[in-house]
This record gives structure tokens, sequence and C-alpha cells, in this order.
């Protein structure tokens, strides 16, 4: 063979590695998205250089200047944009993570009535999921908010719960802890407690998988986290007292209120995405071959055992993908609270943009802080996941 036909050769089947070609076609790629990216940036330059809008966020620093109805965190008019984003954002994580506790409390409940043998039971949790998740979840939000806690008498003529609490059109008003200096031992007992529970889990798989013997652990860790702090709070010589709501000229003074954008918005998310986590339970659970079940009855099981024992540890595989996806429904979803005034993060965050004018900004914030919480619950479940799955032999 020449030279040339060889150098030929070695052309032609450089050009058909695939190889090759994978990482020259990601080089072209980058370098367009690259381009384009730098057109767009030096677009929007000009663009605010010409409407003299200052880039940056120095803005958060600046009196914001405007109040909010709803804060876990100190907050008036007189802070910065920086607290009040914060304050936003912190309501936004607490009506997403209570919002999920309560779906997925909800959604297991009513996907393992619909395959009741109960027809009353389980035709009315049919109902629910058809009904609720083929409703928008911005008319039921708008439904609690105006519809059901709206309506509600005023602060004079409040629902009382005793001398507990009162529910009223201003929202739930409970009496709100007050901490002393032994206050530390409450955390504390909690955190040993849920030491203790794993510890006593733990245990009690290896026990069962040598000798077959069941150990409540559930129950133990129940007792533990319910009872281990109690007693440390009482070691403490009960450092917490509870500051009593106490009826005003117009409403309540004192106690802690939360108020009906809240109430609306976690009752919404929380019925709406358990519908969808309850269709997950059930397919997950009629994923499981029904000669599992009848194993567990000639073992001599009843149903609740073998529902808890056998059929949701192997369904879990199939229940926790799809309810991840709707962990992340929730949190997104939850940006509708601007619809009903309640003050997350694209509440506040809207009122700071037309306020300074900032929007790529607070839109550059609004994507960072959703992403990371998108990100950190995948990976959570992700690693949930990892945990649950059958290790086949």
């Amino acid at each position: 063979m020449s030279r040339q036909e060889s150098g030929e050769s070695q052309a032609v089947s450089f050009w058909n590695d695939p190889r090759v070609r994978s990482r020259l076609f990601q080089i072209i790629l980058v370098l367009l998205v690259g381009v384009v990216a730098y057109d767009i940036a030096m677009n929007t330059a000009r663009n605010l250089a010409s409407r003299n809008i200052a880039s940056g966020y120095e803005f958060l620093s600046r009196t914001s200047g405007f109040d909010v109805v709803f804060s876990l965190i100190e907050y008036s008019s007189s802070s910065n944009y920086g607290r009040a984003l914060l304050v936003g954002f912190l309501n936004t994580l607490l009506v997403a993570c209570l919002g999920i506790v309560l779906a997925t409390i909800l959604g297991f409940l009513i996907g393992v009535m619909r395959l009741s043998k109960n027809w009353l039971v389980s035709r009315a949790a049919t109902l629910y999921v058809e009904f609720i998740r083929n409703v928008p979840l911005l008319l039921q939000i708008f439904i609690w908010y105006n519809l059901v806690l709206k309506p509600l008498p005023d602060a004079r003529n409040a629902i009382k719960f005793w001398d507990f609490g009162a529910l009223s059109n201003k929202g739930l008003t409970l009496p709100s802890p007050i901490f002393g200096d032994g206050a530390w031992t409450i955390p504390l007992g909690l955190l040993l407690a849920v030491i203790a529970s794993y510890a006593i889990r733990r245990w009690a798989t290896a026990r069962q998988a040598e000798t077959g013997q069941t150990f409540p652990a559930g129950l133990a860790g129940m007792g533990l986290i319910v009872f281990l702090p109690i007693v440390l709070f009482a070691l403490a010589g009960w450092p917490v007292t509870l500051d009593y709501p106490v009826m005003g000229s117009f409403s309540f003074r004192g106690g802690a209120t939360l108020v009906p954008e809240f109430i609306a918005m976690l009752l919404a998310l929380s019925i709406y995405t358990a519908a969808f986590i309850a269709e997950a339970v059930r397919a997950g659970i009629q994923a499981i071959s029904h000669g599992q079940t009848e194993a567990a009855r000639a073992l001599g099981l009843r149903s609740g055992p073998t529902m808890r024992l056998i059929i949701i540890p192997q369904a879990m595989r199939v229940i926790i993908p799809p309810m991840t996806s709707q962990y992340l429904n929730l949190t997104k979803n939850s940006s509708l609270a601007v619809a009903i005034a309640y003050p997350d993060l694209v509440a506040t965050g809207g009122t700071t943009l037309n306020q300074t004018n900032q929007a790529i900004e607070i839109v550059v914030i609004w994507m960072v802080v959703y992403l990371s919480l998108s990100l950190l619950t995948s990976g959570f479940m992700n690693w949930f996941n990892s945990r649950v799955r059958l290790v086949e032999r």
C-alpha cells in the first residue's frame, strides 16, 4: 500500500470513529451555546444601560418599605429587601415541608383505602382521587381561601377550642411557647430518641433475620420520640411556658396566629398532591404478585401485618420514583401562593421586583432557590430509594 493510500485510510477511520465524532459534536455544541449566551448577556447589558437600570445585588441592603402578613422571623417595613426575600424563602420552605408530610400520610391512607374490600371505603377513596386531581389546584386554593376560611366569624365570635385556641377569619390562633434557660433539653431529647429508635430498628431487623421473631420497633421508636423529650423536659424543671391568646378589643393579643393564607395553601397543596400519591401507592401495591399475600395468609399472618411487613416494603421501589415527582411538584406549586397574597418567595420577590426593577436578579434568585430545593429533594429521595430497593441474590 502506498503512503498516500495509507494516509487516506487513516483519515477515513478518524472521521468514522464514533468517539471522535461524539467529542467533536460536543465541542461544537458547547461553542454554539457559549456564543448564544454571550450574545444574550451583551444584549441584556445594552438594554439595561439604555434604560438606566443598574445591575447587581446592592439593592438587597436597601429598605423594603412593605409589610408581610406572616413571617417566621422578625420583619417590618424598615427591614431590607434581603430580609424580605429570606422571609419569603422560609415561608415557602414551611408550607412545602409540612405539605409533603401531610400529603404523604393522606396519600398512603387513600391509596390503601382504594384497595379495600369494603365497597363504601374503596368507592369513597376512588371518588376523592378522581375529583381532587381533576380540579385545578389554583381553583382549590381559591375555594379553601374564599369559601371556607374567609366566611368564618370574626375574632369576637371565633370558634374556640376551650382555652387552647380559636379559629376565625383572622386565622388559627394558638398558644405560643416561651423558652427558658433549659429549653435545649427538648431538641437534645428528640435527637437521642431518634438515634435510639434507629438503633432499635436495626437490632430488631437483625434479630428477625436470625430467629424469625418480630419486635415492635415502630411502637418502641414512637414511644421514645414522644416520652424521652418529655422526661428530660421534666428533669430540667419545665423550662418552657405557654403564652395563651387573650381577646382584645378587635382581635387576639398574645399567642401565635396561623393566617388564613397559610392554612389555605397548606390544605390545598396537601389534599391535591395526596390524590396523586394515592395513585402511586395503589400502583405500587398492585405491582406486587398476589402470591405474596397468599403466602402470608398460609403462614397465618393477618391483613395488617401482611400489608406492613410484606407488601409495602416491596412496593416502595415502585412507589418512591413517582412520589418524588409529586414532592417536586408540590414545592414548585407553592409558588401559586401569590394568588392569595401568602408571602412566599415568589410574592415577596415580585413586590421587590416592582419596587426596584431588578428583574434579572430576582428571577435568578427564584431559579437558584427552586432548583436547589428540587435537587436536594431528588438527591434525598434517590438515596432513600437506594436504601429500600430489593437486593437480588
